[in-house]
């Protein structure tokens, strides 16, 4: 039954950014950035995650992020550029979650802070080991949350899912 599929929501925070006299929206990874970023890619295939789907933010970082980070995938998930994603508050990352087509079992958000942050704390309600509380204590460039629930997208929403891992790839 379609409404009892178990969901993956991985949310990542881009990697490090360089701070270059641009635009915020414009912004390049920083060389620590650029290497960290496979590394979110290996640890989720570590980890058996394939995503389906990917919203990526527009912002340069964002976008560098799941460059790196994506080439791991392989087929290629299908991607979608989403300016509603750039210096999003959790509710409007959670509405975008919330749009996933049905037949999306594993989605990648690749986002900024505050908002991915809050948005693994708004929906955690269960979490394995400590790892609620490292994502609440610093997540941190290229900091990556796996959630899971059973259910449709549009059901996603606070204390539903459950936080089954959180990693800093570099740490």
């Amino acid at each position: 039954m379609a409404s009892q599929r178990q969901r993956t929501l991985v949310v990542v925070r881009h990697a490090k950014a360089d701070w270059p006299d641009v635009p915020d929206v414009q912004r390049p990874l920083a060389d620590s950035g650029r290497h960290d970023a496979p590394q979110i890619g290996n640890w989720l295939v570590n980890q058996r995650i394939h995503p389906d789907h990917v919203v990526c933010s527009t912002a340069q970082r964002t976008r560098e992020t799941w460059k790196l980070m994506g080439k791991v995938f392989d087929p290629k998930p299908h991607t979608v550029y989403d300016d509603r994603l750039y210096e999003a508050s959790a509710l409007s990352l959670l509405y975008v979650a919330q749009e996933t087509p049905d037949e999306v079992d594993t989605l990648v958000m690749i986002g900024h802070n505050p908002g991915v942050a809050t948005l693994v704390s708004l929906l955690t309600g269960s979490a394995d080991g400590d790892a609620l509380d490292r994502a609440r204590e610093k997540y941190a460039t290229s900091g990556t949350a796996l959630l899971r629930f059973s259910g449709p997208w549009h059901d996603l929403n606070e204390k539903t899912a459950h936080l089954s891992a959180f990693a800093i790839p570099r740490a």
